[in-house]
């Protein structure tokens, strides 16, 4: 039986990566609550020899001069019995025979043991997931919910939920699908397993997707420094050429809109507006604005600026709903009031 137990945790820690050393010790746990179901004591030691695959429970009594708990205790005279070398304060074991504990006590030990293997599997998958933190990661969706439209996919780690808030909006995900989604949290303390929290609204996701999609970002030629979205409808992402030679917008749209069309089909039709970063502010907030022309910014504030555009540029400059100057705000971290030619 030894054999086998070891031939056992060998195979765990194989198939699922949980250290055989780990498991001895919930398999030490699980034989001293077992014991101590059946004897009533904790007075025990498990010998576990990993080289010769041999495990041994003794029952431990210390010799006294009078006995008061014979579960734990022993006289004198009775250790001298088995040999002369005990003396007061020595203690005296005796091997117990595992195959003899009752099958309440078994159940316990098997408790312990797979208690011990969730546990080493969650650590594993918190383990995983923590390293993918903050990074994209390919899922396949392998269940939804048509009620609510929250969908569970199958990131290669363990399943995780894709909440429909953290859906771009406007897209439908059904079993089969697959798609990227960003890691944005991992937290341990989930009573069925970590707490993952992924998305495809954060904008981590679009930062990671053009520094995968663009070799200029990845080589670090170019710098994402800063990204304004409204997943599903438009985004705005600022870019740096660390190389004078290197255009940044160019490189991130590539030729014929090519590069940026596959982070764009990935993100279900979103647009993408690529404007390029400046420490000038002026420039900056012009650029921001973009589609739209703008002929002056004002700064009348610490973080405020007024724009001025001509009267064909108005609507553009603003936007839908006021979605192009809200998002240009945001990138920019200025107030923007868009007005009108002066008359």
């Amino acid at each position: 039986m030894n054999a086998e137990l070891f031939e056992a945790l060998e195979l765990l820690q194989k198939t699922k990566g949980i250290p055989v050393d780990y498991m001895l010790e919930k398999v030490e746990a699980a034989l001293i609550s077992a014991y101590k179901k059946e004897e009533g004591s904790t007075a025990v030691r498990v010998a576990i020899n990993r080289e010769k695959r041999d495990l041994k429970v003794y029952s431990q009594r210390t010799v006294v001069e009078e006995v008061t708990d014979p579960r734990c205790e022993i006289s004198l005279e009775d250790a001298k019995s088995i040999s002369r070398r005990y003396t007061l304060g020595s203690v005296v074991e005796k091997e117990v025979k595992t195959k003899n504990f009752g099958r309440i006590s078994a159940q316990i030990a098997k408790q312990v043991i797979v208690q011990g293997i969730r546990e080493a599997e969650k650590s594993n998958i918190i383990r995983d997931y923590e390293k993918k933190r903050e990074e994209v990661i390919s899922a396949v969706v392998v269940k939804r919910d048509d009620n609510t439209g929250d969908v569970v996919v199958d990131t290669g780690t363990s399943n995780a939920l894709l909440p429909k808030n953290e859906q771009i909006p406007g897209e439908d995900l059904y079993v089969g699908d697959r798609v990227k989604v960003f890691v944005s949290e991992v937290r341990r303390e989930g009573e069925k397993g970590p707490i993952v929290t992924i998305s495809r609204t954060h904008p981590g996701l679009l930062k990671r997707l053009f520094e995968t999609q663009i070799p200029e970002i990845e080589d670090g030629v170019v710098i994402v420094k800063g990204i304004a979205r409204e997943a599903g409808s438009r985004t705005k992402i600022a870019v740096l050429s660390r190389d004078e030679d290197v255009d940044p917008v160019g490189a991130c749209i590539g030729n014929r809109g090519m590069r940026i069309a596959d982070i764009v089909e990935e993100l279900h039709g979103e647009k993408i507006d690529v404007i390029e970063y400046s420490e000038n502010a002026e420039a900056y907030i012009a650029s921001a604005l973009s589609p739209a022309k703008v002929k002056i910014v004002e700064f009348d504030g610490e973080r405020s600026a007024k724009v001025i555009v001509d009267g064909d540029q108005l609507s553009l400059a603003i936007g839908k709903e006021g979605q192009n100057v809200r998002l240009a705000a945001k990138l920019t971290g200025y107030k923007i009031d868009i007005k009108g030619p002066r008359t």
